[in-house]
């Protein structure tokens, strides 16, 4: 009888049926690493803002908090730093086109927004990130005022628009990020 060289079908199958299980474990875990990953940027993005608003604040004092992010973006190519455009923050999150999409800007997975009151001076600010897909791109709304707290509401719906209270105040109550 001839020895034939090889691997059965049952032990092929065997080793499909290992990659599948692995698999299976794998990729919820790589999502929800992903979640994290896009909400630790999103607080990132609203520490960074509590910044440049101080920084604008005391640049431009007759203006007061900024209203936009594109405000404390970079200017255009070769235009000078001014209250329109004061380059505290970079252009990513300060992105130009924030103004022609309602003030928001994705990054992250997140919708950042700025928001803040319409006289001048400006005495506050509310910044947010609110997932883009609850549930797949994160799991938390988190937002952020004057006073530098970052709250998040865990189901991640945000705060009312155009609220610019200190505690970031919505119908769910926002714990403070420890």
């Amino acid at each position: 009888m001839k020895k034939q060289k090889g691997f059965s079908l049952i032990e092929l199958l065997i080793v499909v049926a290992i990659i599948l299980i692995i698999a299976a474990i794998a990729i919820p875990n790589l999502l929800r690493s992903r979640i994290a990953a896009n909400e630790a940027s999103a607080v990132g993005s609203l520490r960074s803002i509590n910044t440049a608003e101080v920084t604008y604040a005391s640049t431009y004092p007759a203006q007061g908090f900024a209203d936009a992010l594109a405000k404390l973006g970079p200017p255009a190519a070769g235009a000078a730093v001014s209250s329109a455009a004061a380059g505290t923050i970079d252009a990513v999150l300060g992105c130009p086109g924030a103004a022609a999409s309602g003030g928001t800007c994705p990054k992250s997975g997140y919708n950042i927004t700025l928001s803040s009151a319409a006289a001048t001076p400006r005495t506050s600010y509310v910044s947010q990130a609110i997932p883009i897909t609850v549930g797949q791109s994160g799991q938390r709304a988190f937002c952020s005022s004057g006073d530098g707290v970052i709250h998040f509401d865990p189901t991640g719906t945000g705060i009312t628009t155009g609220t610019t209270d200190v505690q970031c105040q919505t119908t769910v109550a926002f714990p403070a990020l420890q």
